[in-house]
């Protein structure tokens, strides 16, 4: 944000992505704002680095918001990711009389105040506004709702737009708010706002974005506008993806080494995209250079990768590449070289034959453990949609459009930041996985929730990350990645919202010779002060690993609005949930990958007829459990 004298009108680096990326409104004690597009601030982002996620976006690369620099140097200088306010129409909480601020009214580092009332209140934003499926977002014409009601009175009569907002105190809810035109007292409450279709007789979608002049940059749009409040969750929906940074493999032959060290370089993006001429020819000489090898060298390994996207399939498999690396990284730690970046080693569980038997029937079915001492994560904002969230399908019916990060030419890079941290990775044994996926029961309880996801609006989306089909093992190992962040909140140190889950159990295309996957990778996810604390590294090596899963095993047999949340046929929004709800399973939404969809507490602990993968410990601790009881 523009530097401004008022901590309060700041924001941290890592909130320029979620929640308050390009599009999302920010509330700011009583002031309320929106963030501008990328344009704003593209020559003054820091490079991120992250050639396998700009791979798979089709990006040349990506750039972190520019930090405001502290003291004096902030009030010299506006760097800053660009806000502006929004809604425009603001009120006085005193007289009641409503303004349109346009952006000569501002006044550096003061809020917007009342010049007709003693004390100069501060204006208030209008509690609702306009978005559509298209993904444009404006203000109400509150000149036109005032009107729209009036009888024996043709709006156009009236000369003098000044409008109050109302609040009668003998009614209660919408119906007793109003706008009311001062000139000719024409006013129409708010009652039905919320309908969908409500302002469809005051007007079509002007087709801008708050940060461009209306007769500008509009463009057609169709779409019928739907009222919400300013704060309601259809108003901004984020799409974002995330990459592991993962180094080379280790013991690499010399010309795979000379080829990851050119694709890194930091001009490489630049000279990969560049379409020929003296800019290319000094990109190659100086990345020629710097790596020590010829230029036809960097020549070739550019027509390479210009022909590897040319023959790119589909952006799914660029999905399934970014978790197949990651998988071989976690599962098989000794291939990877450490670097500054990435960190693990692999440890266990501490489990020996004179265990109790819940403790050797959990060594039995978690086959690896890894703990890695530092991971960067890259998480970039590829755009966002309103009202609707995007399906991912090109046919706009089956949800809202998505709005690039630009909104004037496509983008060529995106916003990203970067995060460190540390995390715990855990794999179950495979054997055991299959032999539990074939029977019969836990087919067919898959096949319900299938059945639900196929019908979603979300079900591109969510398949992007479980495969083309539901296998038991995602719902599973969801589950315990919520469960197991929900116990790390209590055991580690760490607050459950700082951390995040990356589930590898996605499903393969028939035929496909790619290795399956079966485990989960809890990690930080601030990128500030709970960045690096070893919490999570402490809880990974033994025993104290062993513990918190038993404990949150335990813990996931019972949920305080049992039996309704244990016997539930569908939860959450389009029913992608079976036994998971806010007090047993639910996360921040910061924490999950696909928004709390897919989960059940079946399918890990087990529920009548199902058996749950874990069924057999939990089994166990609790005839342990009796047998420590002393009876009389």
């Amino acid at each position: 944000m523009n530097a401004v004298k008022d901590i309060r009108r700041k924001v941290r680096r890592t909130q320029t992505i979620v929640p308050f990326g390009v599009g999302g409104i920010i509330d700011l004690r009583g002031e309320s704002f929106v963030a501008a597009d990328t344009r704003s601030w593209a020559a003054k982002g820091e490079r991120v680095e992250s050639p396998r996620l700009a791979t798979k976006l089709r990006v040349e690369g990506f750039r972190s918001a520019p930090v405001i620099p502290s003291g004096k140097a902030a009030f010299a200088t506006r760097i800053g990711p660009v806000y502006v306010r929004f809604p425009k129409w603001l009120f006085c909480p005193q007289c009641r009389e409503m303004k349109f601020w346009r952006p000569n009214h501002e006044v550096r580092d003061k809020q917007p105040d009342c010049g007709r009332c003693a004390g100069k209140p501060k204006l208030a934003p209008m509690r609702f506004i306009q978005v559509c499926r298209a993904g444009h977002m404006a203000d109400i014409d509150w000149r036109r709702w005032a009107h729209s009601r009036s009888e024996g009175h043709d709006q156009r009569q009236c000369q003098v737009r000044r409008l109050r907002f109302v609040a009668t105190p003998e009614s209660s809810g919408l119906d007793a708010l109003r706008v009311v035109c001062v000139a000719c007292q024409a006013e129409r409450n708010l009652a039905g706002m919320s309908q969908k279709n409500i302002l469809k007789q005051i007007g079509r979608c002007p087709g801008t974005h708050p940060w461009q002049p209306e007769t500008d940059e509009a463009d057609p749009c169709e779409e019928t506008p739907q009222a919400v409040q300013r704060g309601a969750s259809n108003v901004y929906f984020p799409i974002t993806h995330s990459a592991i940074d993962i180094p080379a493999p280790a013991g690499l032959p010399e010309e795979d080494e000379l080829t990851l060290k050119v694709v890194n370089h930091s001009l490489w993006p630049d000279f990969n995209s560049a379409d020929g001429g003296p800019i290319s020819d000094a990109f190659r000489t100086v990345i020629a250079g710097q790596c020590e090898v010829p230029e036809e060298f960097v020549e070739a390994l550019r027509r390479r990768h210009a022909n590897e996207a040319a023959s790119m399939p589909s952006a799914a498999d660029s999905d399934d590449d970014l978790s197949i690396a990651e998988w071989a990284a976690f599962s098989v730690p000794e291939s990877v070289a450490d670097s500054n970046t990435f960190s693990v080693r692999r440890t266990h569980l501490g489990i020996g034959h004179t265990y109790p038997a819940s403790m050797r029937e959990l060594a039995a079915a978690i086959s690896a453990v890894v703990v890695a001492d530092r991971v960067r994560e890259v998480r970039a904002l590829e755009g966002f949609s309103r009202y609707e969230p995007s399906s991912g399908d090109s046919d706009e019916n089956q949800g809202g459009r998505v709005v690039s990060v630009n909104t004037e030419t496509r983008a060529q890079w995106l916003p990203a930041v970067e995060t460190y941290g540390e995390g715990i990775f855990i794999a179950v044994d495979e054997d055991r996985l299959s032999s539990w996926e074939r029977l019969t029961s836990v087919r067919d309880w898959t096949r319900r929730i299938q059945r639900n996801l196929d019908a979603s609006f979300k079900a591109d989306r969510l398949r992007g990350k479980s495969g083309p089909e539901l296998l038991p093992r995602f719902v599973m190992l969801h589950t315990l990645a919520h469960h197991f962040i929900r116990q790390l909140s209590y055991d580690s140190g760490y607050n459950a919202a700082s951390l995040r889950e990356r589930v590898y159990a996605r499903s393969h295309a028939p035929g496909s010779e790619l290795p399956p996957q079966a485990g989960v990778f809890i990690y930080t996810a601030a990128g500030d002060a709970e960045g690096t604390l070893g919490g999570l590294v402490r809880q990974g090596q033994p025993p104290n690993l062993a513990e918190t899963l038993i404990r949150l095993l335990e813990s996931a047999q019972w949920c305080s609005q049992d039996p309704l949340c244990a016997d539930s046929t569908g939860r959450s929004l389009a029913n992608l949930n079976r036994a998971a709800c806010h007090a047993c399973t639910l996360l921040p939404e910061t924490c999950c990958e696909i928004d709390n969809s897919l989960l059940d507490r079946t399918l890990l602990i087990g529920e009548g007829e199902v058996p749950g993968f874990f069924r057999g410990v939990v089994q166990a601790a609790i005839e342990e459990s009796a047998e420590s009881v002393d009876l009389p």
